[in-house]
C-alpha cells in the first residue's frame, strides 16, 4: 500500500489524466467523452480517509463516451497499469457485491465504469435534470443530489457540468418550502424535551433532544444551500459550515445533558442562533429570534411555527411534509427511485 494517503478525488483526477486519457487518445485520437467521479463514495463528498480504502474505493472513475463505448472496458483492461500511485488498479468483488482493491494476477478488472451519459444520469436521479418538475425535486433524497453535484468532472465534451448546474440547488420558491417544512418538524417536537423530562422520562427527553439536534443540523445545511448527506456524514458536513463553530458546543452539550433542563438550556441557545441565521438570509421579514415560554407550561421554545408562516407567506398551500427524506427515514425506501416517486405523487398529487 502507498506510504501516504491520496484523497480519492485527487487519485481519480490523476488516474484519468495520466493513465486513462492517454490510452483513449492513442486508440481514438478524436474521441469525445466526459470523465468524472460523482455518485456513490465518501470521496465524492470529500470525507474519505485511509479507512475508506478497504472497500469501493481506489483508482476509479465514470467514463461517458460519445457513441458506442462497447470496446472501451476491454481496451482499458488490457492497457491500464496494474498499479497507480501505489494503489492496485484491480478490483475483486466479494460475495456481498462489495468491491475491494487486490493485486492483479492477470487481466486488470478495473474501476472505470463506461456508460451512456443520459442513461446514467436518469438512472441516478430518476428524472431528466434539464427539465425538473416539482415532484422530481421532492422525490429525490438530498443524499442523491449531494452525490450528483459533488465530486469532480475531469473532462467534459458532453455537458455533464451543465446537467449538474440544473440541480445545483432548489428553485427559490421550493427552497422556502423545504425550509418551512424543516422548521415545521422542529415546531412539532420542541416542547417535548421538557414534557418528557417533567413526566420523569429523561430517556425519552434525551431521544427527542437528539432528534431536534439532527433537525437543526439539517436546517443549517439547507439554509447554507448545501444538500444534507445521510447520517454517516451529516456531522462532517455540518462541521464545515461557518455557523458550526458557535453551534456545535451547544448541540453537543444538549446531547450530553442528563436532565431536561440542561438539554433545554443548550437547545435554547442553539435555537436563537439558528433563528439569527434565518434572519440573515433575508428571505422573510425579521422574525423575533428569542425563545419564550410554551403557553402556560414551564418550557422554553423558539415557536418554530412563526418561521413556517413567514416562509410561506402568500404561497399556495401544500402539505407540510417536504422532500422525501423529511418524512421518510428508511434506507431501502430512499434508495428506490420508483418508490419515492410514488410516495411523493400520492402525498402531493
Amino acid at each position: 500500500m502507498p506510504m501516504e494517503f491520496t484523497p480519492g478525488i485527487e487519485l481519480s483526477r490523476r488516474f484519468h489524466a495520466e493513465a486513462v486519457r492517454p490510452i483513449l487518445r492513442r486508440a481514438f485520437p478524436r474521441i469525445r467523452y466526459t470523465a468524472a467521479l460523482i455518485g456513490y463514495g465518501s470521496e465524492v463528498l470529500g470525507f474519505d480517509s485511509p479507512r475508506s480504502t478497504d472497500h469501493n474505493w481506489g483508482p476509479r472513475l465514470l467514463l461517458f463516451p460519445d457513441g458506442d463505448g462497447a470496446g472501451l472496458p476491454d481496451l482499458l483492461a488490457d492497457q491500464l497499469p496494474r498499479t497507480f500511485l501505489g494503489y492496485s488498479t484491480h478490483f475483486v468483488t466479494d460475495g456481498e457485491g462489495t468491491r475491494h482493491l487486490a493485486p492483479a494476477t492477470g487481466r486488470v478488472d478495473h474501476g472505470v465504469v463506461v456508460a451512456g451519459l443520459d442513461d446514467w444520469v436518469r438512472g441516478t436521479l430518476g428524472f431528466d435534470p434539464r427539465r425538473p418538475e416539482r415532484a422530481d425535486w421532492l422525490a429525490t433524497p438530498t443524499q442523491v443530489f449531494a452525490e450528483f453535484t459533488g465530486g469532480a468532472v475531469f473532462h467534459d465534451d458532453l455537458g455533464l457540468e451543465t446537467l449538474r448546474q440544473h440541480v445545483a440547488w432548489y428553485p427559490d420558491d421550493l427552497w422556502r418550502y423545504v425550509l418551512a417544512c424543516q422548521w415545521q418538524r422542529i415546531g412539532q417536537e420542541e416542547a417535548f424535551v421538557g414534557r418528557c423530562g417533567e413526566a420523569g422520562d429523561e430517556l425519552g427527553s434525551a431521544v427527542v433532544a437528539a432528534r431536534l439536534v439532527r433537525d437543526l443540523m439539517r436546517l443549517c445545511l439547507l439554509m447554507a444551500r448545501r444538500y444534507p448527506p445521510y447520517s454517516k456524514w451529516l456531522g462532517s458536513a455540518f462541521a464545515r459550515l461557518p455557523a458550526a463553530a458557535q453551534l456545535t458546543p451547544h448541540l453537543t452539550a444538549a446531547l450530553a445533558g442528563t436532565t431536561w433542563r440542561e438539554r433545554e438550556r443548550h437547545l435554547v441557545a442553539a435555537y436563537e442562533r439558528v433563528a439569527g441565521l434565518h434572519n440573515a438570509l433575508g428571505l422573510t421579514d425579521p422574525v423575533e429570534p428569542r425563545t419564550s415560554g410554551y403557553h402556560d407550561r414551564p418550557y422554553q421554545v423558539i415557536h418554530a411555527g412563526r418561521f413556517v408562516t413567514a416562509l410561506l407567506a402568500g404561497a399556495p398551500p401544500h402539505a407540510l411534509t417536504g422532500t422525501i427524506d423529511q418524512f421518510v427515514d428508511n434506507t431501502d425506501a430512499l434508495g428506490d427511485r420508483a418508490f419515492t416517486r410514488r410516495v411523493v405523487d400520492c402525498r402531493h398529487g
